[in-house]
């Protein structure tokens, strides 16, 4: 292998020393990889269990609903999106207080896995850089390592793991189908049922960096705006710098939609 990355040697080193571990695997992985094919190629990697992070997105979700109902009054920035939390608290401190202070899908899988299977490492698999921060600098204390698809692609290349009939015979040991939609721009808003809860002017959708830092310039000025539901990459987590895939976004997004309409 001519490059590799901490993070890939560190997996190494799992596999090297047959540490048990969990697959948490984000909700944008049908972007790059077929499902049920993913869970059995991390199996043959050496994962014990493979988990949906979408299970814990429901938590994201409980956990934000009932911030809503214990401050009515409040107004609240979405904080899944480590992206947007660091511009934040770089370049818009004011809206620190605004921050939904709950765990993102990944913590709260993390937290899940912790309990369900103690002992074992936690290895989150996802589209995006910035989730390696959040991990390391955030909450180090749940020692979660975090790949990329790009990373977790090259991984394969190297033990030559690829899919197998028997795969397809396969499923998630931690699922969850209703916040399948996390990854797209407003997956979030209609995972939780904020679409229903609140009026159009109660509530917004916003993705793409230039989108981004332009409504939280506004968000002091619009005192109707009770949850802005936020993604940092265009389109949402579909489009985050860790994917492979060339596919268009409207591709991406079908994909995962598909998916969610599935398992309905």
């Amino acid at each position: 292998m001519k490059e590799t990355t901490p993070e890939i040697k560190k997996l190494f080193n799992f596999i090297g020393k047959k540490e048990k571990m969990v697959a948490m695997l984000a909700p944008s992985f049908l972007i790059d990889f077929h499902y049920p094919e993913i869970i059995g190629m991390l199996k043959r990697l050496g994962f014990k269990y493979v988990a949906e992070v979408s299970r814990g997105a429901v938590e994201t979700n409980k956990q934000l609903l009932a911030l809503l109902k214990a401050h009515p009054e409040g107004r609240y920035i979405t904080s899944p999106c480590p992206s947007v939390v660091r511009l934040i608290k770089n370049k818009f401190p004011h809206l620190v207080r605004n921050l939904a202070l709950v765990d993102s899908p990944m913590i709260a899988m993390a937290k899940i896995v912790g309990k369900k299977y103690p002992g074992y490492k936690k290895v989150y698999i996802g589209p995006c850089f910035a989730k390696k921060n959040e991990a390391e600098e955030d909450h180090p204390e749940l020692d979660i390592l975090v790949l990329t698809y790009k990373e977790l692609k090259e991984v394969f290349k190297v033990k030559k793991i690829s899919s197998t009939k028997n795969d397809k015979l396969l499923s998630f040991d931690i699922a969850a189908v209703g916040t399948r939609l996390y990854p797209i721009s407003g997956g979030l808003a209609q995972s939780s049922g904020i679409t229903k809860k609140l009026t159009d002017a109660e509530y917004d959708v916003i993705s793409g960096p230039k989108l981004v830092e332009k409504i939280l310039k506004e968000f002091p000025a619009l005192p109707d705006l009770k949850v802005l539901d936020i993604l940092n990459c265009d389109g949402g987590c579909i489009n985050g710098a860790g994917i492979i895939s060339k596919d268009s976004l409207e591709s991406r997004r079908k994909k995962i939609t598909s998916f969610w309409e599935k398992g309905r």
